[in-house]
């Protein structure tokens, strides 16, 4: 014999409930018109103030500040952070221990003299041109800082 199937329990409906009455007045009132928001109005504009006279433009750089410093000798060919050595590669002339040198580039503009140069991690009192040789400074260099004798 098969197994019966059980029967599922139908759902009964709620009983049918009357709507609610509403409350009726005595009198039939007169219904008072909805409070109305302030027009809002654009604030007054301010005058404007007097024409300002054009600002003076600066003056231009004089060619006597944009002048090398000295005599171009050289470039920086590498800077060693850690040590605050620059690597010259000398192009003309020749530079000895205590010359006073100036080096500038796109963000290096100082003096120093010349304390100590080294050629191949040798001391050395003078190099001449052609020369690579450690220098060290006193402020940051970088690569391409051009080199004067001052």
């Amino acid at each position: 014999m098969a197994p019966r199937k059980k029967a599922k329990a139908k759902r009964r409906k709620a009983p049918a409930r009357k709507p609610a009455a509403r409350k009726k007045t005595a009198k039939k009132a007169a219904k008072k018109p909805a409070k109305r928001a302030p027009v809002r109005r654009a604030a007054p504009k301010a005058k404007l103030p007097a024409a300002r006279p054009a600002a003076p433009r600066p003056a231009p750089v004089s060619p006597a500040s944009m002048a090398p410093p000295g005599e171009r000798i050289g470039v920086v060919t590498h800077y060693y952070s850690h040590l605050s050595v620059a690597v010259v590669k000398l192009e003309a002339a020749t530079l000895r221990v205590g010359d006073t040198i100036h080096l500038r580039g796109h963000t290096t503009d100082f003096k120093q003299r010349v304390d100590s140069l080294q050629v191949n991690h040798a001391p050395v009192q003078e190099a001449g041109p052609g020369d690579d040789f450690g220098l060290k400074v006193r402020e940051h260099a970088r690569e391409h800082d051009v080199v004067y004798k001052v």
